[in-house]
């Protein structure tokens, strides 16, 4: 089973994602040492907001690219639309409700069939939730305690988008806000970075 971790370790400090509490990290947080606090150009500032939101979810460059195109279409905000529907994404849905303690932990769970969306069992990470769906642990699932245990040590971990049963079944209850969703990204410059390289 994947560890108990965000994005890896190293990859995590070199963006200045994920190092709260962890002391080699907190040596390096330290303002001005970090790589976010160097003099960066423009540009640099618009590549670094892509590639940290990028390696918090997870997702490869082609699959972003395709997730801000989608956006770009949409009613709304380019940059809170991808974030929206990078938060829809089934593993990241199943990180939130608490069935696993990191993305990576979530995404193995859905990939090995442990998850089912609507009584179905899914085993795609990029599936993406519509609001309604209920997502629950399959029966084998079940038998793992690590995953019971997550979800009840999480079960106080509530956004305004997720209910929580007690019965090891969450609903994806409400249309997502931006300011619900705890990701500290700069949109825009995702935004104007693919708006000038595309």
């Amino acid at each position: 089973m994947a560890k108990m971790m965000g994005p890896r370790f190293k990859e995590s400090r070199r963006l200045g994602l994920n190092v709260c509490g962890h002391p080699k990290a907190m040596k390096r947080a330290v303002k001005g040492t970090a790589r976010s606090d160097k003099k960066l150009t423009e540009y640099g500032k618009q590549l670094l907001e892509k590639q940290r939101l990028r390696a918090y979810y997870g997702v490869m460059e082609k699959q972003f690219v395709n997730y801000f195109l989608e956006a770009k279409k949409s009613k709304e905000q380019t940059g809170p639309a991808l974030v929206k529907i990078l938060e829809s994404r089934l593993d990241n849905m199943t990180y939130r409700m608490g069935f696993a303690s990191s993305i990576r932990q979530a995404r193995q769970m859905v990939t090995h069939g442990h998850m089912l969306v609507n009584g179905k069992k899914v085993d795609i990470p990029s599936y993406r939730l519509s609001v309604g769906d209920q997502v629950a642990l399959a029966p084998r699932g079940k038998k793992v305690d690590l995953f019971k245990d997550n979800y009840e040590t999480n079960f106080v971990t509530s956004y305004p988008y997720i209910s929580k049963d007690k019965d090891l079944k969450a609903t994806f209850s409400a249309e997502i806000n931006r300011e619900d969703i705890p990701v500290e990204i700069e949109d825009q410059l995702i935004v104007e970075f693919y708006s000038k390289n595309m």
